[in-house]
């Protein structure tokens, strides 16, 4: 299995950063994709930010140029900076990871953290 832990979301003012981070473990074979999704109360889940294995990334277009996904420091980790945040960023932010486990290698699931809440105050 692969577990997913989020950590970083909290309260905040209009304009200022955030950083979230989400840590796979388990017995992980190999993970090529991580992605943040967030899920506005009330709302559709919406893809905010993705990175490959190799380090390509790809945006929604309304965090583009104030969001940043980045692999963190550990292996099989990602970080989302959030600038310039707005209410309209509030959300349940909940990281993805797309891989497969050393039990079936070549068979890749989606994985779920259980969620960080952000709240943006104006």
């Amino acid at each position: 299995q692969v577990r997913l832990a989020e950590s970083g979301g909290g309260l905040v003012q209009t304009g200022r950063s955030l950083r979230l981070s989400c840590a796979a473990s388990g017995n992980i074979y190999s993970i090529n994709l991580m992605r943040w999704y967030r899920r506005p109360l009330g709302k559709q889940l919406e893809l905010v930010a993705s990175i490959t294995k190799e380090g390509r990334t790809d945006y929604a277009d309304s965090v583009k140029g104030r969001f940043s996904i980045s692999r963190g420091n550990g292996e099989n980790t990602v970080d989302l900076e959030m600038s310039g945040l707005k209410p309209g960023d509030t959300a349940e932010y909940l990281c993805n990871a797309v891989g497969s486990t050393w039990d079936t290698p070549l068979d890749e699931y989606d994985y779920w953290g259980q969620g960080t809440q952000v709240t943006v105050s104006s």
